[in-house]
């Protein structure tokens, strides 16, 4: 998968840019604020239906205007039998359209299913010392790519949890919970297994990589927390002894939208130990290891985009990443203030573009 056309309308600083990258790695470059990162963004908000800065509606339509858009052209598949596809998204901060491949796209969980881009940049180190919320994202996202029913179990498990948890605010009697409770346990005990095969599946990935790219973590373990005593009870006998307890609440307190997981260290005690380089360079080594399971499991490789390379990562690091990337097939963005120390010695960019006063110039 690499795409060959970004069109961008009135997205922070730019009215209207275009930008055609090249397999391989992708360097960009400009001033800080000069709206590197933006670009990086909109092929985010593609992917999972949101910026990593936040909501579409906390900055990312430009100011003054309606809405933006986002236009991407992309080619699936190997280059020599690959099929052109495209996609197009008008997001306001409320309301949104997408078209994908000429038909509009009724569910946003569609059009974000299309393009597959693993992306890391200042925030990441929150998928590892942050809440619970992006965990579960990071794998529910991962199994929507590489298993094409587990869109439906999970909307069907969330469709279930709303339903309940209206019932429980409204203060409905125990028969009408007992139907939901009976659903929830239908979507959610597959659901979580499915998120537990996944987390074993990355955690082989995960640990290779960080022996490969930052050897004194000595990562060891990625396991899941699946949001109720599993060990000692089924979900639907969990749900029905928390039930009186959610009453009281208004909310489900326990199943798979409370699952969580964890990171083990062969010397760290626990995430909390970590600083936050360490913390950057697991979530590295856990974004990456996403990445090549899905070349693993669709036989080809998402995009991966870096955003802000040279100050989140040192020379040495920068240098291992970079290598082993460009030893993949995988279409590489990097953004950065100047060319990354990695990339002036023995690897050089195939595509070199400029940000400045709101437009993108192909310097080579």
């Amino acid at each position: 998968m690499h795409i060959v056309r970004v069109a961008l309308n009135r997205v922070r600083r730019f009215d209207s840019v275009e930008l055609a990258p090249r397999p391989g790695i992708n360097l960009i470059t400009g001033a800080n604020g000069a709206g590197k990162t933006s670009l990086l963004e909109a092929l985010h908000l593609m992917a999972y239906g949101r910026s990593f800065r936040g909501r579409v509606r906390d900055g990312l339509v430009q100011k003054g205007a309606e809405n933006l858009d986002v236009f991407v052209e992309w080619l699936e598949g190997t280059d020599a039998g690959g099929v052109l596809r495209r996609a197009g998204l008008r997001h306001s901060g409320q309301a949104w359209k997408g078209r994908l491949d000429g038909e509009d796209v009724p569910q946003l969980g569609t059009l974000c299913a299309a393009l597959a881009v693993v992306t890391f940049e200042p925030g990441s180190h929150a998928l590892v010392s942050g809440g619970s919320e992006p965990r579960r994202r990071f794998v529910d996202w991962g199994l929507f790519h590489v298993e094409p029913d587990f869109l439906s179990l999970w909307r069907r498990y969330t469709r279930a949890l709303k339903q309940r948890n209206a019932l429980l605010k409204a203060g409905a009697p125990g028969k009408q919970l007992d139907a939901w409770d009976w659903e929830l346990a239908q979507a959610g005990t597959p659901l979580t297994s499915r998120r537990e095969q996944y987390l074993e599946r990355l955690q082989e990935r995960a640990v290779a990589l960080a022996a490969e790219l930052a050897p004194s973590l000595q990562l060891q373990t990625m396991e899941l927390q699946p949001g109720w005593r599993r060990n000692e009870m089924s979900l639907a006998d969990a749900l029905l002894l928390a039930r009186e307890r959610d009453r009281i609440a208004g909310y489900t307190s326990v199943g798979p939208h409370r699952a969580d997981w964890t990171v083990g260290f062969a010397q760290i005690p626990g995430r909390d130990a970590l600083s936050r380089g360490q913390a950057k360079l697991t979530a590295l080594a856990c974004l990456l290891a996403q990445a090549d399971d899905y070349a693993a499991q669709r036989g080809e490789w998402p995009v991966i985009a870096l955003d802000d390379l040279g100050s989140e990562l040192d020379r040495n690091h920068q240098q291992r990443v970079l290598q082993r990337l460009a030893a993949t097939p995988a279409q590489v963005f990097i953004t950065a203030t100047e060319v990354p120390a990695a990339l002036e010695s023995a690897l050089r960019p195939v595509a070199t573009f400029h940000v400045e006063h709101g437009a993108i110039l192909a310097v080579n």
